[in-house]
């Protein structure tokens, strides 16, 4: 009875022990990308994307971002400490020792870059790695804490998935996948934004010169819905380049005037917690958008 005790301990600790690790790799953010990364090759080809490529590029990139997820964690663990949002990180936690998060964020990221060099191409496998160390060290090292424009500017690094999907299979840069990239890149901005107007207390606490901390939360507001208005032209790139269709045009149509009502009543007509609303519901609109961009392509 006590060995089926301790064999039962063990085995507990050991998937306690992976789950810190899983989650050091964000993976519901990597998933987001990941379908963005889909949508690219798909869009890149007029038939079926070929399924080396496919395969490799989804799981090279994958590894690759969630090796910069856990760079992220690594850099940010003294001020994750102190965040309510972040405090229960396994690196704060002491869940995972710092030299063991160290290896394996290098072991993710030189196993992820590899197998996109030699299984899909050096083109998308150098852009992965750019991208890389644009969020785990440009973004999160030193834009972070550099300047209110932080998420502006480190916003290109997170918006580069569909268009490693598109080199993934093509080996070649394209107007239409840059579209893409100009899509989240102007996503970005409202979505994060939101979750700072909640979390303006930590950032302050941090001194992390989040927009609301440096400029407050009603010119936040007013960004968020100026943006969100740009998102809404920005979406609509894709139509006036003859890339997408009618289904996009009207699918894409429906979300951008949810997100800018949803602005509009932050802005305006406030409720508690309502920033957190715009937050959530921007991650749906994201994942929808994409969605309706691949529904188009193959109707």
């Amino acid at each position: 009875m006590a060995k089926s005790l301790s064999i039962a301990h063990i085995s507990s600790q050991t998937r306690s022990h992976w789950r810190a690790y899983l989650e050091m790799t964000k993976p519901k953010v990597v998933a987001l990308m990941l379908l963005t990364v889909l949508v690219g090759m798909c869009l890149a080809l007029p038939g079926a994307v070929p399924l080396q490529p496919l395969l490799a590029g989804m799981l090279g990139i994958a590894m690759m971002a969630g090796a910069a997820a856990a760079m992220n964690h690594l850099i940010d663990r003294r001020i994750d400490g102190l965040m309510a949002r972040t405090y229960n990180r396994p690196l704060p936690k002491g869940k995972v020792p710092v030299a063991n998060a160290v290896a394996f964020a290098a072991l993710l990221a030189v196993a992820g870059f590899v197998l996109l060099y030699l299984l899909v191409n050096p083109l998308t496998a150098w852009l992965t790695l750019a991208s890389l160390l644009g969020y785990a060290v440009v973004y999160t090292a030193y834009l972070k804490r550099a300047t209110p424009q932080n998420i502006v500017i480190g916003g290109l690094a997170g918006a580069m998935p569909p268009l490693l999907g598109w080199t993934a299979v093509t080996n070649e840069f394209h107007g239409h996948g840059l579209l893409l990239v100009i899509i989240i890149f102007t996503w970005t901005p409202p979505h994060f934004w939101a979750l700072a107007i909640h979390r303006r207390a930590d950032y302050a606490k941090v001194d992390i010169p989040m927009l609301p901390v440096t400029h407050g939360v009603d010119f936040t507001k007013t960004c968020i819905f100026l943006y969100t208005l740009l998102l809404g032209l920005a979406c609509l790139l894709p139509v006036l380049v003859g890339m997408s269709g009618a289904v996009y045009l009207v699918g894409s149509t429906v979300l951008s005037l949810m997100f800018i009502c949803k602005a509009w009543q932050l802005k305006f007509h406030e409720t508690h917690g309502m920033a957190m609303d715009v937050f959530r519901f921007s991650i749906y609109h994201l994942m929808l958008l994409f969605i309706v961009l691949l529904v188009d392509h193959y109707v």
